[in-house]
């Protein structure tokens, strides 16, 4: 690779530096300073990682000193290139710069400026890439993708629920099971493959407050689930960020004491624009239908807005059928709103 003093050079693997000028040269090896940066790099001269930089007629090349030039004309004088053009600011013609005077700034950042400058990488790295997207796309396309990741031991019914409501489009689905089976991990699995799937991308968890840390730990430690938990103080110093402090995190908890003790926080929460809405401990909202009470009414007004909803709750046989019917109502209202005639 012929090297001569003066020549700007650009790095294949460290691009950020700008153009690098060549200021030392010998049998083996060659010296490029980098002057944005104020930094040196000695490479051999026979495998070094760098690509000559050079303009053709047409294009626009800026000066060490800011100004712009339009390139007409290249020659080419014992190695080094002088470009002749118009000045974009004075409009003067025949204006020659040589290329040690050039804009050490320069960074090819696109692709198309890459390939034009002829920085092209090695085909190695781009079968690597190749393979690691194409292994990628089709671990995506496995039937049970999703749902591999968790960080426990499944029992195999948690599987096939998880499974089936996880591939559908804003499911809302009752999760009613004896209590210690497994549905909060049943719910995270579920809540894992939506996001992976790009089916879901905010999630809202209402809890008890009681449950609410124990939601938090579960889904980091076992999903890898970064939720923010919403309180009084984290909502308070959320409103000096957004109008609506629920739009800063993606990812939520929070309790439902806290979700219906505030009409404008509720509002917000409506507002959110959820994908998910997922209910802890749902058996505990009591309805009837003269006086449904103000929590069940909350999760009401929410489920209304959010596409996809999870009740979790204890058995049908331990609820009764008034308390029954209340959950899928609030999955379903038009399907479910006479009790008299769902009995």
């Amino acid at each position: 690779m012929p090297f001569t003093l003066g020549q700007r050079w650009i790095s294949d693997t460290e691009s950020e530096l700008g153009l690098g000028t060549v200021v030392a040269v010998d049998a083996r090896t060659v010296t490029l300073l980098f002057p944005s940066t104020g930094e040196n790099r000695l490479y051999a001269r026979s495998d070094s990682p760098v690509t000559r930089v050079m303009f053709n007629p047409g294009d626009t090349i800026t000066s060490h000193d800011g100004w712009q030039m339009q390139v007409e004309e290249v020659k080419e004088e014992n190695g080094l290139l002088t470009y002749i053009g118009t000045r974009l600011d004075t409009e003067e013609s025949g204006v020659a710069l040589r290329e040690v005077f050039l804009d050490s700034k320069l960074v090819f950042s696109k692709p198309q400026d890459r390939l034009f400058a002829g920085q092209i990488d090695r085909m190695d790295r781009f079968a690597l890439r190749y393979r690691a997207r194409k292994y990628s796309s089709e671990q995506f396309r496995m039937p049970y993708s999703g749902l591999r990741g968790q960080r426990t031991s499944l029992i195999p019914h948690q599987l096939n629920i998880a499974h089936d409501v996880g591939r559908r489009h804003a499911p809302r689905v009752l999760l009613a099971d004896e209590v210690g089976l497994g549905k909060t991990i049943e719910a995270g699995m579920i809540l894992h493959q939506q996001l992976l799937s790009g089916a879901a991308e905010r999630v809202l968890i209402i809890v008890p407050e009681t449950l609410q840390h124990q939601w938090l730990v579960e889904m980091l430690r076992r999903f890898n689930l970064r939720f923010a938990l919403f309180d009084d103080e984290r909502y308070a110093e959320a409103q000096h960020d957004a109008y609506n402090p629920f739009d800063t995190e993606q990812l939520v908890i929070c309790s439902l004491d806290f979700a219906r003790r505030s009409k404008q926080r509720l509002e917000h929460l409506c507002e959110a624009e959820w994908d998910l809405l997922v209910v802890d401990e749902a058996h505990h909202l009591v309805w009837s239908e003269d006086a449904p009470s103000r929590e069940y009414q909350a999760i009401e007004q929410l489920a209304e807005h959010v596409p996809g909803v999870l009740l979790l709750t204890a058995t049908p046989e331990q609820l009764g059928m008034e308390s029954h019917f209340a959950r899928l109502r609030l999955l379903d209202p038009n399907r479910f709103h006479d009790f008299a005639q769902f009995v």
